[in-house]
C-alpha cells in the first residue's frame, strides 16, 4: 500500500469530523472519497495532504513518498504567465530538471496558452496548469480536492482523459473527492465517508452490485394485459396504468422477463444500477 491511516480522527472542540477511519490505497489506484456536504472528506484530504493534523491515529506512507496536491482554490498568481507561474513554483523544489517546466508544458497540452496570464485563462485552462503545478516534483501520489467543480461536461471530460493518462502511463496513484459520481464510476476502491463514519468501501463494480438497482421499465400494449403479470418472479416491481417498473438482479434477468412478456410489452427501457443510485442509498435523500 502508498498509504494506509489507522482509525485516524479529528475533533473540533466537541464536534468530531473524522472518526476512526481507516484507509487503505494502493499503488497505482484511482481513489474516491464520497460523501454529501459535511461528511468529512475535504478533512479527511486535508490530513493525508498534512495540511492538519490528527488529534488521534495514524498515517502511514510510504517511504520517501513525493505527494501532489490540486487544491478547490488555485494557489498561482493570477498576474503571472503559465509558464511563470510553473518555473517560480519549480525553483522551490530541491533537484528539479530545468527541463521539466518546458516537459509538462508539452505533456499537458499547454502549449497554445504558456504565455498567457493565469488569469485570463478559461477554467479548463487554468485547472490543467493546476495539474501542472502539482506534477512539478513528480510525486508518486496526487490529491485532488473536487478537481471538475464548475466545469463543463467538455472540459471535464478532458480533464478526465488526461488524469487517465496520468494514472496508466506514469503508474500514478490519484485520491480524490467529487460530487460529479460518474466521474468514479472506473474507480478502482471507493470510500463513502458519513458523518466523518467510513459506512462502506469496495470498488466502483462492486459497490454499484451490492447497493445500487437495476431498473427496467416496460410500457404494455394495454392496460389489460396487466393481469398477465400477476405472478412475477422479481421481487421490487411497481404497477401503474399500463406500465409496470422491475428491479432485476442482473441484466440476464431483464432479458429474461422480456422475452417471456415480449407478447405484452410496447416498448422497454432498462438500465443497470448506477454510483449515484448506490451512494443515495448509503446516505439518504435529504439536503445538507
Amino acid at each position: 500500500m502508498i498509504l494506509t491511516t489507522d482509525k485516524l480522527t479529528k475533533k473540533y472542540k466537541a464536534q468530531t469530523a473524522i472518526n476512526h477511519l481507516n484507509l487503505s490505497i494502493e499503488k497505482g489506484s484511482l481513489t474516491a472519497l464520497l460523501g454529501p456536504n459535511g461528511a468529512g472528506k475535504s478533512t479527511t484530504m486535508q490530513l493525508l495532504i498534512g495540511l492538519i493534523q490528527p488529534t488521534s491515529g495514524k498515517i502511514s506512507y510510504q517511504n520517501q513518498l513525493k505527494i501532489g496536491a490540486v487544491f478547490q482554490t488555485s494557489v498561482l498568481d493570477d498576474m503571472l504567465t503559465v509558464k511563470e507561474n510553473l518555473q517560480i513554483r519549480a525553483e522551490q523544489y530541491h533537484n528539479i530538471a530545468k527541463t521539466r517546466v518546458k516537459e509538462l508544458i508539452d505533456q499537458l497540452g499547454l502549449v497554445s496558452f504558456s504565455k498567457q496570464t493565469y488569469g485570463n485563462l478559461s477554467g479548463g485552462q487554468k485547472r490543467r496548469v493546476d495539474i501542472a503545478r502539482a506534477l512539478l516534483n513528480e510525486p508518486e501520489i496526487l490529491f485532488l480536492d473536487e478537481p471538475t467543480t464548475g466545469l463543463d461536461i467538455q472540459t471535464r471530460a478532458n480533464i478526465w482523459a488526461l488524469l487517465k493518462d496520468l494514472q496508466t502511463k506514469q503508474n500514478l496513484t490519484i485520491v480524490l473527492t467529487t460530487h460529479y459520481l460518474n466521474e468514479v464510476d472506473e474507480a478502482d476502491k471507493i470510500f463513502i465517508i458519513d458523518h466523518g463514519t467510513l459506512i462502506t468501501q469496495g470498488s466502483a463494480q462492486n459497490i454499484k452490485q451490492r447497493f445500487a438497482n437495476n431498473l427496467l421499465s416496460v410500457q404494455l400494449k394495454s392496460q389489460k394485459d396487466l393481469q398477465a403479470f400477476d405472478e412475477l418472479e422479481v421481487s421490487t416491481f411497481c404497477k401503474e396504468t399500463n406500465k409496470i417498473t422491475f428491479s432485476p438482479e442482473s441484466s440476464q434477468q431483464a432479458i429474461h422477463l422480456l422475452t417471456k412478456y415480449q407478447t405484452y410489452i410496447q416498448s422497454f427501457e432498462f438500465r443497470l444500477g448506477t454510483i449515484d443510485d448506490a451512494f443515495m442509498n448509503l446516505t439518504g435523500n435529504e439536503v445538507r
